[in-house]
């Protein structure tokens, strides 16, 4: 039987430009045995360089532009990191995230694009909107455009800083976009030197007839001298310099590389890393760097989007031979290419070896090629699984192909229904200090002078970052402590580490170990010892005592007349689900992860103080079972508003197309309710959740006050139902 095999070495992809994208893809398609890949981008998304223009023009809808980086990754099997790197330590071949550990890397790639941000040019930073990075541009357009709406206003002046290629083009673009919304514009494009500097002659003669015809103005051989709120000051005669106008100022001037890039000590031009025909730092044989970052020293070309794509499978098949100790490639950019330069409406130019068209074809063409680029990394293929050995016991393809996925975190538990037949074979307790507390995750303690509460959790592994899974898993451990109105004290850590080298095992343990930490600051516990071992796959467990100083809040104290407060949204089982089969949206999951990191101590204490008579945190069992666990013990019925629960974006989309957690079905089957009206949000109270919010009862008349102060701190809280007399129950309306 074929073993896990374990990893060895760390490839590390800073930035999510076009190269890297292909690089993931290229990756799922056939990994390197016994490496682990990185992923470090700012945003889970990169926008697609050539669909720009047209989602300036309103041919596309912003997410047309977006490549999911986050999905890509989970398709290559490598974890995604959000944020910035802001240095290197090639010396101990690590890099800098501010806000967690250092990441270690034996191969690197940089593919961070660069940037037309004019930092030198005062009132650039207050008054104006580089064109790169594309993101931010894409969503200052959107602002711009929704303001002159909301204002009904019928006059816009644009400036754009820079006539190349793409200033022309994105200046046609924006031009067309504000005739369409009913806006008369006035576009000036402001250069230096002259415009088109990097086209054929006929195209450009073409090119400048388009924009003339298009009344935009160009304003050639001219210095900015600064940009101010109303608009750009040019140098001429008057010694005061000339001021144009401008409502919004926009620098597609030039390339400019990000200023950390220089101080890495590696081989630069002009801020540009230097690389050679490998595609590799000539200083630095562990670093490539590919994309407009990178200068190519041994056959220099422009800044274009061709060159990373066509250096994507180089770059693949070097870190490939990098890892595996074998002969590396040499890239041979092309001499020129086709570029194709919208003019605003669906009509293009066409230019390459100083040939020359223009027409709707030509727009049509760069349409499929922009749609086909897309589609290459948004619709991924599903990848073969291995067939079941044969022979096999009777009804084992039954069980494999009708139980959805396992999922990660709460997702992968043992359902309720299992649970109920074991658990109440245990004998009675036997011990005096010992408090049994039915239906509670947690056990309560007597020791005399003071009460402690003792819990335990693991989950499996929902994201492959460990630091991330390590902080979250934390927390959703903390949750069975604060819901019984304690206060944390003492941690143990248990982890399972899949197969690692001796260096990854310690890298892996110091992420998580750090993402621990994270998560118990200002919680007033402490780690004071654990357990590691190695198995199939990474999972983190957690043993942790509380110290009580008033009564327990339990399950069994909720009352007839109370609301039911819910802290936090539901979807988080969804979500996961849909990650894993790459449904979800890779922002959608960023959001989640990013409200799961959020300490919830603090909410525990603001619903203790409210006078919560019964408490408990939703995770595996879902709201449904959760809530019939408390009606059940406290011998009362609940009533849910559904429209009233929050829901996290995303979850009620995947819910629709019929995609469930794992655990989904136990959780139905085991809590009974009665339903008023169908609705697509139903499925979502069965939903198992990692570190979910705090389900409690509290009096009616402070319910109000609680939500709204919960809401003060981010809490995404809701009054959500209410609690009656009578059997044990639930319904939903």
């Amino acid at each position: 039987m074929q073993l896990p095999l374990p990893l060895m070495k760390n490839v590390v992809l800073v930035g999510g430009g076009h190269a890297h994208a292909l690089f993931l893809r290229r990756w799922a398609m056939k990994p390197v045995a016994g490496a682990q890949v990185t992923v470090i981008n700012p945003a889970p998304t990169a926008p697609y360089t050539g669909m720009l223009p047209g989602f300036i023009a309103g041919h596309y809808e912003r997410d047309e532009l977006d490549i999911d980086l986050v999905k890509l990754a989970r398709f290559a099997g490598a974890r995604m990191v959000l944020g910035a790197v802001t240095n290197i330590d090639r010396k101990s071949k690590t890099m800098t995230v501010p806000g967690r550990p250092p990441i270690p890397y034996d191969v690197c790639s940089i593919n961070v694009g660069i940037t037309s941000v004019m930092t030198d040019l005062p009132g650039f930073g207050e008054h104006a909107v580089a064109a790169k990075p594309l993101g931010r541009f894409a969503n200052e357009w959107t602002t711009f455009i929704d303001g002159l709406l909301q204002a009904g206003t019928t006059n816009a002046k644009v400036a754009v800083l820079g006539g190349g290629v793409g200033g022309c083009e994105l200046a046609m673009a924006m031009r067309f976009r504000l005739t369409q919304i009913g806006v008369t514009p006035e576009v000036v494009i402001i250069d230096r030197s002259t415009i088109l500097k990097k086209v054929g002659e006929r195209a450009k003669t073409e090119l400048r007839h388009t924009l003339a015809s298009q009344s935009i103005s160009l304003i050639e051989g001219a210095e900015v001298r600064e940009i101010t709120a109303a608009g750009v000051i040019v140098h001429d005669e008057n010694p005061d310099g000339q001021l144009v106008e401008a409502d919004l100022v926009v620098g597609a001037a030039g390339a400019r590389p990000y200023p950390w890039l220089s101080d890495l000590g590696l081989d630069h031009h002009d801020g540009f890393l230097v690389i050679d025909e490998t595609l590799r730092s000539r200083n630095d044989r562990s670093i490539f760097a590919v994309g407009d970052c990178a200068h190519m020293a041994f056959d220099p070309r422009p800044k274009a989007g061709v060159f990373a794509v066509r250096q994507a499978p180089i770059l693949k098949s070097n870190v490939e031979a990098v890892l595996a100790g074998t002969s590396l490639k040499s890239f041979e950019p092309q001499t020129d290419y086709l570029k194709l330069i919208s003019l605003g409406g669906k009509v293009a130019i066409a230019d390459k070896y100083n040939r020359f068209a223009k027409n709707a074809g030509m727009w049509r063409l760069k349409d499929k090629i922009d749609r086909d680029f897309m589609a290459k990394l948004g619709d991924l293929p599903d990848m073969e699984q291995p067939p079941i050995p044969k022979p096999a016991v009777s009804g084992l393809t039954d069980h494999i192909h009708g139980e959805p996925p396992l999922c990660g975190g709460c997702g992968a538990k043992v359902g309720l229904d299992v649970l109920q037949g074991p658990l109440g074979e245990l004998p009675a307790s036997r011990r005096s200090d010992v408090i049994r507390l039915p239906g509670d995750d947690a056990a309560l303690l007597d020791m005399g002078t003071t009460k402690q509460v003792l819990t335990t959790d693991q989950l499996r592994t929902f994201t492959p970052d460990p630091y991330r899974m390590a902080t979250i898993a934390t927390l959703h451990a903390m949750g069975d402590i604060w819901a019984m109105g304690a206060a944390p004290q003492a941690v143990l850590v248990t982890v399972t580490l899949p197969q690692l080298s001796s260096k990854l095992q310690e890298e892996w343990l110091r992420e998580i170990m750090a993402g621990t930490v994270k998560a118990l600051d200002g919680s007033g516990a402490e780690i004071v010892g654990g357990h590691t071992s190695m198995g199939a796959e990474l999972a983190i467990g957690y043993s942790i005592t509380g110290l009580l100083e008033q009564p327990a809040i339990t399950l069994a104290g909720a009352q007839p007349g109370q609301s039911l407060i819910l802290t936090r949204p539901l979807g988080s089982g969804l979500l996961f689900a849909g990650e894993m089969q790459r449904k979800a949206r890779g922002a959608d999951i960023v959001a989640l992860l990013d409200e799961l990191e959020r300490p919830q101590g603090e909410s525990a204490r603001i619903l203790a103080s409210a006078g919560a008579t019964a408490m408990t945190d939703v995770t595996g069992f879902g709201l449904a079972g959760h809530l019939f666990g408390m009606c059940r013990e406290s011998g009362v019925q609940a009533e849910l508003i559904l429209s009233d629960i929050e829901v996290f974006d995303g979850a009620i989309e995947l819910a629709k197309g019929g995609l469930r957690s794992h655990l989904h079905a136990s959780n139905a089957q085991s809590v009974q309710v009665i339903e008023r009206g169908a609705t697509p949000r139903a499925p979502i109270v069965f939903d198992p959740q990692t570190a979910g919010g705090f389900l409690a009862a509290v009096p009616a008349d402070v319910a109000g006050p609680a939500v709204e102060e919960l809401r003060a701190r981010g809490d995404r809280a809701s009054v959500i139902g209410s609690i009656s007399e009578g059997a044990p129950s639930i319904s939903i309306r």
